[in-house]
């Protein structure tokens, strides 16, 4: 894995920590479980094919769609996040690959994937890095794939986590090369705060 500079994911604080930093502890987006609004994707039948979660952390939606006899991949950065992923899969008699990998260098794993999940890393990334990371995007994504996102939204209040996504900003971010379906307010689950993140929930197909 190529060196690249660190990010962080929700409530991290310190955005200059190293990704294995973040799960020294539990970090507070490591909920245990999939988040309510892919949960409802996955029962609706929207997650399908192959699947790749991107900033997959300790894997809880990869385990999600195995669950579903899918095909599910998830990468990150962090080694402390995948070996507790792998973990888990083994745990619970689930079949899913976890891979130490850089979301911005997808292009490397030479792969294609029918649905891309991503909860909290979309909105971690400056002006450059966000660029970067849809191009990477495009690469694995098959013409008439999904990508599925959760992130930070300006709804939310406060300035505490990560920077806050507008509307506007997703729809630059996929103005080129992809046809946006939905853009809804949502919820993220965290474990220290029973009310959730004002989050976007965000459905783009690549055409």
């Amino acid at each position: 894995m190529p060196d690249t500079p660190p990010y962080h994911h929700p409530g991290a604080g310190n955005p200059w920590r190293r990704p294995d930093d973040l799960y020294a502890g539990r970090p507070p987006w490591d909920i245990g479980r999939p988040q309510p609004a892919f949960l409802a994707l996955a029962e609706a039948g929207a997650i399908q094919g192959r699947v790749l979660d991107v900033g997959c952390g300790t894997g809880e939606h990869v385990l999600m769609a195995a669950g579903l006899g899918l095909d599910a991949t998830g990468v990150d950065l962090a080694s402390r996040a995948i070996d507790a992923a792998e973990k888990k899969a083994g745990e619970r008699g689930l079949t899913a690959r976890f891979l130490l990998h850089d979301a911005r260098r997808l292009a490397g794993l030479g792969e294609y994937f029918d649905t891309v999940l991503d909860c909290g890393l979309f909105h971690i990334f400056d002006d450059t890095g966000r660029s970067a990371f849809v191009s990477s995007l495009r690469s694995v994504v098959r013409q008439g794939g999904h990508y599925c996102m959760l992130c930070f939204s300006d709804r939310q209040p406060g300035e505490q986590g990560p920077r806050r996504v507008t509307r506007g900003e997703i729809e630059t971010a996929f103005a080129e090369g992809w046809r946006i379906d939905s853009v809804e307010p949502a919820t993220i689950d965290i474990t220290t705060d029973p009310d959730g993140i004002r989050a976007w929930l965000v459905a783009v197909t690549r055409i």
